[in-house]
């Protein structure tokens, strides 16, 4: 009965941390069935997003400073919708006057949802890391992992190389989390599997609704292609790694500095 209580616990606390995802979902669903005046639907959206994040913060839901993290998560992934667009990877075949080189607006909030919920969760969980690698690792990993998003188009795809790489710089960390009071652990790289498998759930709702579209979901709409994994998890990975990086300097404000003080004296 503890396990089941315990087991419930942790979901409400996930289900919590997944607000900003689930107002996304509903909205792809609805403005799917019902059209709504004026605007035409990725201009509501992009409406519904904004006064969603405005309401998040107002209420308390999040901080000013997780916002900061979602803008840039924003920003982020908006420049990789923008690319892949016009690389021919995906489209978003609807009109709309909040398009920007043929991506709406509104699709850098799918990017801050999975920022939001991490957020939330880190909050919600007490969540803590052990182990975590040096910050000089951690963050030319990320940003290897995000620049191949863009470079595999035009050189070899190194993503598998990268995979390997998080699992050796990532082979002694573990994540912390808190329950109902009772701490548990899990390995780091299992976290990022179960989340980038979640987020590919989460991908095919997403295009069923609408949201945008692959070249062989133009007629009709299929499952999204289960090599797809491979790239959420790779996206949750940096997601994670940012978000990460940031908890831990502003734990430690110092961390930067304790860095570049310890190249110089080497």
């Amino acid at each position: 009965m503890t396990a089941i209580m315990q087991l419930f616990r942790f979901g409400r606390e996930q289900a919590l941390s997944c607000i900003f995802p689930a107002v996304i979902f509903a909205s792809l669903a609805i403005t799917q069935v019902v059209e709504l005046p004026i605007l035409p639907r990725y201009d509501w959206l992009l409406i519904i997003f904004l006064v969603m994040q405005w309401l998040m913060v107002r209420s308390g839901l999040e901080t000013r400073d997780e916002l900061k993290v979602i803008t840039l998560f924003h920003l982020i992934g908006l420049a990789l919708e923008v690319f892949k667009v016009n690389m021919g990877s995906w489209s978003y075949p609807e009109e709309g006057y909040s398009k920007v080189f043929g991506v709406p607006l509104y699709s850098g909030f799918m990017y801050a949802s999975v920022a939001s919920y991490l957020c939330q969760a880190w909050r919600r969980l007490k969540v803590d890391l052990v182990d975590w690698p040096p910050f000089l690792l951690v963050v030319p990993l990320g940003a290897a992992i995000y620049l191949n998003f863009f470079i595999h188009h035009f050189w070899v795809d190194i993503r598998w190389l990268l995979s390997a790489l998080v699992i050796l710089v990532f082979w002694k960390s573990w994540v912390l989390y808190e329950v109902g009071g009772n701490k548990y652990r899990m390995p780091i790289a299992l976290s990022f599997v179960l989340i980038g498998f979640f987020i590919w759930i989460a991908e095919n709702i997403a295009t069923f609704f609408g949201a945008w579209q692959y070249p062989n979901q133009a007629e009709a709409w299929s499952l999204v292609h289960l090599g797809k994994v491979s790239s959420w998890l790779l996206l949750v990975i940096v997601s994670f790694l940012i978000v990460a990086t940031l908890k831990q300097v502003k734990k430690n404000p110092y961390v930067n500095i304790d860095a570049a003080q310890s190249i110089k004296n080497e």
